[in-house]
């Protein structure tokens, strides 16, 4: 993983970056970037119908076990700035039928007083977490418990 990525943190620390994210969006101190560069979020926003009620629903359910990594800014006079990847799964209706989709989700908190949601859409690549085992690490975990169960 480049320099860029940071994944020294303890579960409190990010326990606590979700607050911060959550109490802003719960109160209504928070954009979703929408602009043209953001197609992505517009378009995954309008496939499941996403209101801002249920947007704001999706992120309240976010868990500290949902988070990857945090990122630098790399953008010109923001590069002081650290962004936070949560990748949750959620339940998401799409036309009759209901799909678990993995929602990529890059938040930058401004001042400790509001939220940026910078990207808000399906997941593209894989994605490692930095809490919980990864979907490969839990089969493998499940057969060493198989195994010794033989045993």
């Amino acid at each position: 993983m480049s320099e860029r990525y940071i994944t020294k943190y303890t579960y409190d620390e990010v326990s606590e970056i979700l607050k911060t994210i959550q109490s802003c969006v719960a109160g209504d101190r928070f954009i979703i970037s929408q602009n043209i560069n953001r197609a992505e979020n517009i378009e995954f926003i309008t496939k499941h119908n996403l209101t801002m009620v249920r947007i704001k629903n999706i992120i309240s359910r976010i868990e500290t076990d949902d988070f990857c990594y945090g990122l630098r800014n790399e953008n010109i006079g923001f590069k002081h700035e650290v962004l936070y990847v949560f990748c949750p799964q959620i339940e998401l209706a799409y036309g009759n039928t209901v799909e678990v989709v993995d929602v990529y989700s890059k938040f930058n908190i401004i001042n400790n007083e509001r939220v940026v949601v910078i990207s808000f859409h399906q997941r593209n690549y894989p994605i490692e977490y930095l809490f919980k085992l990864n979907t490969a690490d839990r089969s493998k975990v499940n057969e060493n418990e198989c195994e010794d169960d033989v045993l």
